[in-house]
């Protein structure tokens, strides 16, 4: 898979072994926590291994920044699901470029018909720069994941190949 794409200065590569402490404290800092699942390092070495999931690090200023999980690379459907995208450093555009990076390498590269995700219903930040990149929101799930005692409601909005084309 080609990951030479760079944006603005903004690039991925995929994640190794070596990278998963900064995976781990991006996503467990207080600021993500509330947004994404935490992970064990199992969780994510397993993923590094799976040939349906490209683990990848956002990198900015000859640093990471951030990171992505996405999935469905194998999908006969033409469905790619950007399943995660964790940023270190907020209010610099690196997510907005990341997401921008991603679109470009599903429907470039992998060939997607469709590339979609779920954000939590609470996470307007999130929800609003997708909509700025031209994700629709399709549909809200009820209560579909239980955090603690508490149930939580997301959104799944996504992207076709023609409106990416478009």
């Amino acid at each position: 898979m080609n990951l030479e794409y760079d944006i603005n200065g903004i690039s991925i590569r995929k994640t190794t072994e070596a990278d998963l402490d900064f995976v781990i404290a991006a996503e467990n800092a207080e600021e993500n926590s509330p947004h994404v699942l935490q992970w064990t390092r199992e969780q994510h070495i397993a993923a590094l291994y799976n040939d349906d999931i490209l683990h990848a690090i956002i990198e900015a200023e000859g640093r990471a920044v951030g990171y992505a999980i996405t999935a469905g690379l194998k999908d006969p459907n033409k469905a790619v699901e950007l399943r995660r995208i964790v940023i270190v450093e907020k209010g610099r555009g690196f997510g907005r470029t990341a997401v921008q990076l991603f679109i470009k390498l599903a429907f470039e590269e992998l060939k997607a018909h469709r590339l979609w995700l779920d954000v939590r219903e609470y996470n307007s930040r999130a929800r609003d720069l997708y909509k700025a990149l031209g994700f629709i929101e399709e549909g809200y799930i009820r209560e579909c994941l239980l955090l603690g005692d508490k149930y939580i409601s997301h959104y799944i909005m996504s992207i076709l190949e023609q409106e990416y084309e478009a």
